[in-house]
């Protein structure tokens, strides 16, 4: 870390100024070398005398750590934090170790807060103590500083540490709370953060099995992007829309949400959402309208045409197993099902019994070509695993098909 002395030294040589132009009227050349070298400490008066020169708050010579120095990290930070999800290795652990030997010296700024709410995430997810005490003093420096979007930003992770624990109730409270208090401080709150906000509580809201409270806040939170022209989320609420008109039978609801995803993929361009549109549409073949050779189709031709993200594959494998199941193709389907691995970063229940449902179409491939043994022991291991979630109609799905492996 740098002295104060080399903070000034470095500060007076990246201005072009000489120890003479420092030292100005009210400080010699000789004291202000001392200083600069560390071999004499400058009164208050002195170092307010200096900041000025330097045209910097005195706090920033004070700091043990220079903001350009921090700007710099934070630069480094960003860069990583912003990796796309299919290129992440160990950014985490980069991360730790770039913002690591600054963290207890930082204090205040917007710099120092932006690190330090990061890091937090960082050693969360790296599973490393301390990430609450980064986290509540970025929130803190953050609060100071009026820094709406980012404190909101906090209270959401926050949320989500719940939610990432599979206590949805918790992650719902904490959000809700987060939510109020910036409400009641803040007339203002600006659109983006007003989606994350109503995006985020419509998802907790589904994952307790308060659906009708999903579904106002979701239609709030889509009226209110299109009407202030902001589309950030709305693919994202499109897709819950969707989701709940299938699992609801709303087949009107479900046609005029899955044509927005579309046109949005269209609009924006968005492989994601273009991915997630023929997802969708294929979902709905396999789990609803049992439509398997239709669904086969679909997706050979999607596949053909376009690599799917690493992100994307367990989706891809799964409905693509189901299809082979529905077609007879037990032996291919349970090569797909063997390659669907749910990522540690899938929490939500509707998500989870998506995934959970490979291992009840094994169980049935199994029973199919004679593996009574397989199918069994496949068939609990999905009702191990949905035995926790709320029910859908994967569950019920999941609990029919162990019914009928047992019954035989």
């Amino acid at each position: 870390m740098d002295t104060l002395g080399e903070r000034i030294r470095s500060l007076r040589k990246q201005r072009k100024m000489t120890l003479e132009a420092l030292a100005g009227d009210q400080l010699t050349k000789g004291m202000l070398s001392l200083i600069e070298n560390n071999k004499a400490n400058p009164s208050m008066e002195s170092l307010s005398y200096i900041a000025e020169r330097l045209g910097v708050e005195m706090s920033e010579l004070l700091e043990e750590v220079n903001t350009q120095e921090l700007r710099e990290v934070l630069e480094k930070v960003e860069k990583l934090t912003n990796t796309e999800i299919d290129e992440i290795t160990d950014e985490h652990k980069q991360i730790i170790e770039l913002i690591g030997p600054y963290a207890e010296k930082l204090t205040h700024g917007y710099e120092a807060a932006r690190l330090l709410d990061i890091y937090s995430r960082a050693l969360y997810l790296e599973k490393k103590d301390g990430w609450q005490e980064a986290s509540d003093k970025a929130a803190k420096i953050y609060d100071q500083m009026n820094i709406i979007p980012r404190l909101a930003s906090m209270g959401i992770f926050r949320s989500m540490v719940k939610f990432s624990e599979h206590d949805y109730e918790s992650a719902l409270a904490i959000l809700l709370k987060e939510r109020e208090q910036i409400e009641a401080r803040d007339a203002f709150i600006d659109p983006l953060t007003r989606l994350d906000f109503d995006y985020t509580e419509a998802v907790l809201h589904y994952a307790v099995g308060d659906a009708e409270e999903a579904i106002r806040v979701m239609k709030i939170g889509i009226e209110f992007s299109k009407e202030k022209q902001v589309f950030y989320r709305i693919d994202h609420l499109y897709r819950l829309a969707t989701f709940h008109a299938m699992m609801t039978g709303d087949e009107e609801a479900k046609k005029y949400y899955e044509r927005k995803m579309e046109l949005y993929g269209e609009f924006a361009d968005d492989k994601d959402s273009i991915f997630f549109t023929v997802f969708t549409k294929v979902h709905y073949m396999t789990s609803y309208k049992k439509s398997y050779e239709e669904a086969l189709a679909l997706i050979n031709n999607f596949y053909t045409e376009n690599e799917l993200l690493n992100y994307q594959k367990p989706y891809g494998f799964m409905e693509k197993g189901k299809a082979l199941y529905g077609t007879g193709n037990y032996e291919e389907a349970l090569s797909c099902f063997e390659q669907v691995v749910i990522a540690d970063y899938i929490h939500h229940p509707f998500d989870l019994s998506i995934f959970y449902e490979k291992d009840a179409y094994a169980a049935l491939c199994h029973l199919a070509l004679g593996n009574e043994a397989e199918a069994l022991r496949s068939i609990d291991i999905a009702v191990k695993n949905i035995s926790t979630m709320p029910r859908t109609p994967y569950k019920d799905f999941i609990m029919e098909t162990y019914e009928l492996i047992h019954g035989k």
